[in-house]
């Protein structure tokens, strides 16, 4: 059986030359061995009709073996000068015939040096991906960031929207006036407070 895996000829047919030949090589096989059993029947049952034959059915048996035996060789010697002569001129698309999914490489040939720039587009184009995919992981976990900092926001809102409105509920009409002037209290209270600081100080040397 040929080696040669004549994938063309599989994409064409659907199924490979060599395993149609194998199945036609099986089929014959078995065929043989049916025909020689019959063969063998019809002479044992011909033998029980003659009385005190020298003949016996182990006889029979050896003899339909051989000849089994001679078959297939014959046969094998000829399976192989059919397989040589299949293959090379029924089961076979010479090499100047495209398939008509294949008829585009008329008009765009592919040789070595497009299948390297090819390869390396592909190369180029997986670095990119690769890119890609680290911006946009990039981009995510600063965009999580960037909700705990909206979340964060949100909730300092929330606590001057709270104290404005404790600030209107004793009498404060403008929060951020009352903040500002908080501070500046604030700042007094520890100008004040650096100052007594001083004088406990002086009055401790003394």
């Amino acid at each position: 059986m040929s080696v040669d895996p004549m994938a063309y000829e599989a994409q064409f047919f659907g199924f490979t030359p060599q395993t149609c030949l194998l199945r036609i090589y099986i089929a014959f096989q078995d065929h043989l061995f049916d025909v020689m059993q019959a063969v063998e029947h019809v002479i044992l049952k011909k033998l029980e009709g003659i009385p005190d034959s020298e003949i016996s059915p182990v006889q029979i048996r050896k003899c339909t073996e051989k000849f089994l035996c001679f078959m297939k060789g014959r046969f094998d010697n000829l399976f192989g000068r059919m397989e040589q002569l299949i293959l090379q001129s029924v089961l076979c698309i010479p090499p100047n015939i495209l398939l008509p999914e294949d008829k585009c490489q008329e008009t765009h040939p592919f040789n070595e040096e497009k299948f390297q720039l090819l390869k390396k587009e592909i190369e180029e184009l997986q670095e990119k991906y690769k890119v890609e995919l680290c911006t946009e992981q990039a981009l995510l976990a600063e965009l999580e960031e960037q909700k705990i900092v909206k979340a964060k926001l949100k909730e300092t809102l929330t606590f001057f929207d709270e104290l404005e409105n404790i600030g209107r509920d004793h009498g404060t009409s403008n929060f951020r006036e009352s903040l500002v002037s908080l501070v500046q209290n604030c700042r007094k209270l520890q100008n004040i407070r650096d100052s007594v600081e001083k004088q406990s100080k002086r009055l401790e040397t003394w």
